[in-house]
């Protein structure tokens, strides 16, 4: 069973904000970044039982980039909802929680 994937504002805004600084310093960067997303989606879209980093919430990290999806699981909808999708770099307490 497929979970639907559901990407918040937030997230939306941190992908597009990945997007543009890489298309500032290579034009394969912006593509490849959006193919490993893609990549992600389809893994959570399959089976989203990745590890829990706090309370309900998981992470999963896009391979080949500094960023890690942070999502929640809706079991009864059948969903997968996108918080943030987080560089590894920044300071931890600002993982969304």
């Amino acid at each position: 069973m497929a979970y639907k994937i559901i990407v918040s504002p937030r997230a939306q805004k941190e992908i597009e904000n990945a997007i543009d600084y890489y298309a500032l310093y290579s034009e394969n960067a912006p593509e490849k970044f959006i193919l490993f997303l893609k990549y992600s989606y389809k893994a959570l879209a399959i089976n989203p039982l990745f590890t829990v980093f706090y309370k309900n919430v998981r992470g999963l990290k896009i391979k080949k980039f500094p960023y890690s999806l942070y999502f929640t699981i809706n079991e009864e909808q059948n969903t997968v909802k996108i918080h943030s999708c987080f560089h590894n770099k920044r300071h931890p307490s600002k993982r969304p929680k």
